[in-house]
């Protein structure tokens, strides 16, 4: 087991990423504090994973409050007396276009994605020094490609790339590892959710089935890349050939989001 007795506190744990990462680390043998605003799915997966024989603890608790993320790690030390690794994963996106988004829409967006994932930092960050832990931040393609309809999650992601960037070196020498998830499409709740946050169960994901990797097998390379202490992954195969070609042929992206907009908003001849 990769992680057995390490002690991980994951945000955004109720669907998605977090809970299949929860699955995962329970299965390496982690004890997990788990945190989202939906009580009773983290309690669901707390007694799913309990009955499989793992130590499992829940916060019900909001991402952009400062005291619930200082509670949740209060309750990985008081139940576990320590904390070893820490995902910041809750994030949702905000999409549509950019004259027709309030800038109200930009700060609801960094209230969750930037400013959240800063405020677990600096929440988990102290108890990651003393156990020379890992610090994961669950990323996305989209801090490399920025897609029409979709600047304010673009924007949000490039910010989580840059602090990734800055912070891997000011905690370097305590021993402290952050790994940067950049995935592409995995099978989630997020497009199900609006531009204020909420979730709509029945709204149907607009992304054709093959091209969504499972959640399970991103949980799988996710928690590789942390055993590993890998600076970063990218998840999912064309997640890489994006990044591959914004790296070294950003022109052939620029030219076929041109095509695609055009497309879009102009009617046919």
């Amino acid at each position: 087991m990769k992680f057995r007795d390490h002690v991980a506190l994951i945000t955004g744990a109720s669907s998605g990423i977090g809970a299949a990462l929860a699955r995962e680390l329970v299965r390496e043998g982690a004890r997990l504090v788990l945190m989202a605003r939906r009580r009773e799915r983290l309690e669901t997966l707390q007694a799913e994973l309990i009955a499989a024989g793992a130590e499992v603890v829940v916060h019900a608790g909001d991402v952009t409050q400062r005291a619930d993320l200082d509670a949740a790690v209060a309750l990985a030390i008081q139940r576990f007396g320590r904390l070893d690794i820490a995902v910041a994963n809750a994030g949702f996106g905000v999409v549509g276009k950019v004259e027709k988004l309030e800038v109200g829409d930009y700060r609801r967006q960094f209230e969750t994605n930037v400013f959240a994932v800063l405020e677990t930092i600096k929440a988990c960050l102290p108890e990651l020094r003393k156990s020379r832990g890992r610090l994961v931040l669950i990323g996305s393609v989209a801090g490399y490609v920025s897609s029409p309809n979709a600047s304010p999650y673009a924007m949000s992601k490039f910010a989580v790339r840059a602090l990734a960037l800055a912070l891997e070196h000011e905690v370097a020498p305590y021993g402290v590892t952050v790994t940067l998830i950049s995935p592409g499409f995995v099978v989630s709740e997020i497009r199900q959710v609006d531009n204020r946050g909420a979730h709509h169960p029945s709204a149907k994901d607009p992304l054709p089935a093959w091209l969504t990797m499972p959640t399970d097998v991103a949980a799988r390379q996710i928690v590789s890349a942390a055993h590993r202490r890998r600076r970063e992954a990218v998840i999912t195969f064309h997640g890489k050939v994006l990044v591959w070609i914004q790296r070294f042929a950003p022109w052939v992206l620029r030219l076929a989001m041109r095509r695609g907009v055009r497309g879009r908003s102009e009617p046919k001849r």
